[in-house]
């Protein structure tokens, strides 16, 4: 559902763009993977790359020109002939802590039951609360509103953004500080996939790039890049521009939280996949190779 909203407003916004009819422009649904197999963690099954296999196949094999994507589902590195070109303005970044029987993370009960398949939100969660106990959760917002209905988990969290697109916000109790649980790199971007050599698709959503947000998206995707980073390491950052600088955070944790390592970079806008890289490589070091190979193979 989300995926189909997000496809919608990017029809809406390329129509509005050209001037010409929304129904000019094809929403082709394809179903990806990561949205079939839902009862393990991506980790088990493949990774991020899942929610954008098929997609890709299909702007490959040109049976369709653009992709819409959540950035932050998006593998780090792209398929050979594949880029993301654009990304509209970024939505909240913070993650969501929805309950229907608490109104806090604090006032959770001790060896109350935290629905993720998020490693990093998971990490996150048991750094704040050991006492916690993971349990898998995966599936849309209706599917995890459900399992919490049923009595699956006490407690689960989920993007602001997705609930803000969805018109869901009422599901939301608390909003998490991105400065104590710094979210996913590149969460609340939507990003835009073409072939590399089609220039007619990339005029066409060159009007809809916002550039603090490509600039933004650039630096915690090549920190990502630079920790070799997967839905198999727990990994946070938060980016912020001011002016000509762009200033750069990020955190990795150990599964159960226990270990966290951060660092921050300031560094110019004109550049960020450099300063995530080098902020990504400050991690790696801090952390050396002992602390990575705490994380699933």
């Amino acid at each position: 559902m989300l995926a189909l909203v997000q496809a919608r407003l990017v029809r809406k916004l390329l129509a509005d763009t050209h001037g010409v009819p929304e129904s000019d422009i094809e929403i082709r649904t394809i179903t990806t993977s990561g949205d079939t197999l839902t009862d393990a963690p991506l980790s088990e099954v493949g990774g991020k790359g899942l929610f954008s296999k098929e997609i890709e196949e299909a702007l490959k094999t040109g049976e369709v020109d653009l992709g819409v994507h959540s950035s932050k589902d998006m593998a780090t590195k792209l398929p050979d002939g594949l880029v993301l070109a654009a990304f509209l303005e970024r939505e909240d970044i913070r993650d969501a802590f929805v309950s229907l029987t608490v109104k806090s993370l604090d006032e959770l009960p001790r060896g109350a039951r935290l629905g993720s398949s998020s490693l990093r939100r998971s990490s996150q969660m048991l750094r704040a609360r050991p006492d916690l106990s993971i349990v898998p959760f995966r599936g849309n917002v209706d599917t995890r509103l459900r399992k919490l209905a049923e009595g699956v988990a006490d407690a689960t969290l989920l993007a602001v953004a997705g609930l803000n697109r969805l018109g869901r916000q009422h599901e939301i109790t608390a909003y998490l500080d991105p400065e104590r649980f710094p979210p996913a790199p590149a969460q609340g971007a939507i990003g835009l996939e073409i072939r590399a050599d089609d220039s007619r698709t990339a005029g066409l959503i060159a009007p809809l790039n916002h550039q603090p947000t490509a600039i933004a998206v650039a630096a915690e995707r090549a920190l990502l890049g630079a920790l070799d980073g997967s839905c198999r390491t727990a990994i946070g950052t938060v980016s912020r521009i001011e002016g000509p600088k762009l200033i750069l955070r990020g955190e990795i944790l150990s599964p159960d939280g226990a270990i966290s390592i951060s660092d921050s970079r300031t560094g110019s806008t004109a550049d960020p996949a450099a300063l995530g890289h080098e902020l990504g490589q400050i991690l790696r070091d801090k952390a050396g190779s002992d602390f990575l190979k705490l994380f699933p193979a």
